[in-house]
């Protein structure tokens, strides 16, 4: 195999990938109601899988580490393509809600097989080929393929979803299932060398990222305090991504499944729009902090509103300009969390965090599922909109640290570029089941 197939393999696998995932972003709440869920089940289901991703994230990277990138990308699909089907199974008989939180968990169960597996296989087999370029390029061309299947399935997902709920999902385990013959096909671990995995190994990583996360994330100042933020903002934005759905629909007046589609498509565009903004207001000589403090002010504001005002044309277009501001507020967020964490424990100090946001997810979604059963989703945007505004403080209190990875450098800017070329990779986006 030469470099050019094996970029040509991961282009194709991280488009179906993210083409199959995106397909019920903008209906998966939507699919829930209609199979007979109360807002509140709605949230418990979306928060078990959520959990799932967080108890499995661990143990299946050691999979990926010992039995390989391959095993762990297939193990990845045909959990996926059980999981997706087991959801169209249980909506068919009104199994309840712990059948679709049984089917949450395989969901979260095959996500976690994905995650970082078939990135280091890509890195793993350019090296044992002899590609002599930087990765920068690669990854680029993958956020722009990301990015247009992204678009492609969130507007495919809603015009599917106008002639039956259950169609986005059929689809996307017949992609997935395209993905896994593909991976099949191209996928060997060249360049990494398979061994056997014992029980030990997986409790012993556990532990590794539970002591790295208190010795160089909890202890640390600046870790901590960016970890708290992760806690309190997918708290709320978890719940949020599956709120806005019926919500929009309810306020436009029509039960038009094709227009959450499309609204979802608009919050992609939204948040590479923020993610384009870095570049701009990342320059030499400002602190991180300031734009951060400005980006999270501003989503906290559009938030609230977004539940206060209640007239379509006004309001998704303010849930929108949030979407920008969180796209300027995460690249800028990873920068400075990535200058603050050794290169040795890098790897599991990002799974921490992830570990943390996930644990805020859990918390949110339920919290926030149950007011807008007792009250409204409105009311539930009002609500985790004002407890968003405690990211202030955590922001605050960063700048007042004056730690080095504040300050943005010319080299530091081109870096921040970087990464908001990459606004939309399969583990940042997957929202949704």
């Amino acid at each position: 195999m030469n470099p050019n197939r094996v970029i040509r393999s991961y282009l194709v696998i991280n488009g179906l990938f993210t083409l199959s995932a995106s397909l019920i972003w903008g209906i998966n709440t939507l699919f829930l109601l209609d199979a007979g869920l109360s807002i509140f089940e709605v949230f418990v289901a979306n928060a078990a899988f959520t959990a799932a991703m967080a108890l499995f994230e661990i143990p299946t990277g050691v999979v990926a580490d010992t039995r390989g990138r391959r095993a762990s990308f297939l193990l990845s699909e045909a959990t996926l393509a059980v999981g997706t089907l087991a959801y169209v199974g249980v909506a068919a008989i009104h199994g309840g809600l712990a059948l679709f939180c049984l089917a949450g968990v395989v969901l979260g169960l095959g996500y976690t097989f994905y995650s970082g597996a078939v990135e280091a296989w890509l890195v793993d087999a350019l090296k044992a080929t002899g590609y002599r370029h930087e990765l920068d390029g690669v990854f680029a061309k993958a956020s722009i393929v990301a990015s247009v299947a992204m678009i492609v399935g969130t507007v495919g997902g809603g015009l599917l979803g106008q002639i039956d709920l259950s169609i986005p999902y059929l689809v996307r385990a017949g992609l997935i299932l395209t993905a896994f013959a593909v991976g099949f096909r191209t996928m060997h671990d060249i360049g990494f060398t398979p061994r056997t995995m014992r029980l030990q190994g997986i409790v012993g990583e556990m532990r590794k990222v539970g002591r790295a996360g208190i010795t160089y994330g909890w202890r640390a100042a600046p870790v901590r305090l960016l970890v708290l933020e992760s806690f309190v903002t997918w708290g709320f934005f978890s719940w949020a991504w599956y709120a806005w759905q019926p919500y929009f629909l309810k306020l436009y007046g029509s039960d038009a499944i094709w227009l959450s589609g499309v609204i979802a498509s608009l919050f992609a565009l939204a948040g590479i729009a923020g993610n384009a903004l870095v570049g701009r207001l990342a320059t030499p000589g400002r602190r991180r902090t300031t734009i951060m403090l400005g980006a999270a002010a501003i989503t906290s504001a559009t938030m609230v509103a977004t539940g206060a005002v209640r007239t379509f044309w006004i309001t998704v277009p303010v849930f929108l300009v949030g979407a920008v501001a969180g796209g300027v507020l995460q690249p800028v967020r990873q920068t400075y969390l990535h200058h603050s964490i050794p290169t040795t424990e890098r790897a599991t100090l990002v799974s921490f965090d992830s570990l943390v946001g996930s644990l805020g997810s859990v918390g949110g979604q339920t919290g926030l599922g149950f007011l807008s059963q007792e009250r409204s989703i409105p009311a539930g945007f009002v609500v985790g909109g004002l407890a968003t505004v405690l990211t202030l403080p955590i922001f605050g209190k960063l700048r007042s640290l004056n730690e080095p990875a504040d300050r943005i450098t010319e080299e530091s800017k081109e870096g921040a570029q970087l990464v908001t070329a990459v606004p939309g990779t399969p583990d940042q986006v997957s929202l949704g089941d």
